[in-house]
């Protein structure tokens, strides 16, 4: 079963449980599933591959962590805590995140990788790190591997 299929049958469950933010959330992601498919210059027809459907989510799932932000900043928290369910939600469909001891361990493993041994050569390791999208946020990733290189 392909990942939008597992997003239909997940709106039809959330419609019978009459559970309305995971609703809100779940129409939210078929309607960038539906964006994605039909952009321009993208043959008309054709669906998302995973590794596109995963980009979806990704970007998905970083605006609402920067709403999430926002409204706590601004002192919006129930605005905050309808985000972050939906974010919950999208959650479910990305792959698990990479804790801070295995992000670490995988920056190292690339940073050896490709032979980096200062600052100068942190664009070539954040192009390694194209491996970790989904597991890990990106801006994590680039201020781990400044960390690391610096």
């Amino acid at each position: 079963m392909s990942l939008k299929e597992t997003i239909n049958n997940d709106i039809k469950d959330a419609m019978r449980a009459k559970e309305q933010s995971v609703l809100l959330a779940l129409r939210a992601i078929k309607s960038a599933i539906l964006l994605a498919e039909t952009a321009e210059g993208r043959p008309q027809g054709t669906e998302l591959t995973d590794a596109e459907f995963m980009q979806v989510l990704i970007k998905q799932a970083k605006q609402r962590k920067d709403s999430i932000e926002s409204f706590r900043k601004n002192n919006r928290i129930d605005l905050a805590e309808k985000e972050e369910v939906e974010l919950a939600v999208i959650e479910r469909y990305l792959p698990k995140q990479l804790s801070a001891e295995e992000l670490e361990a995988e920056i190292h493993a690339i940073i050896a990788e490709v032979g980096a041994t200062g600052v100068k050569d942190l664009g070539k390791v954040m192009a390694a790190t194209k491996r970790l999208a989904g597991r890990a946020d990106g801006k994590t990733i680039s201020e781990k591997v400044k960390q690391i290189l610096a």
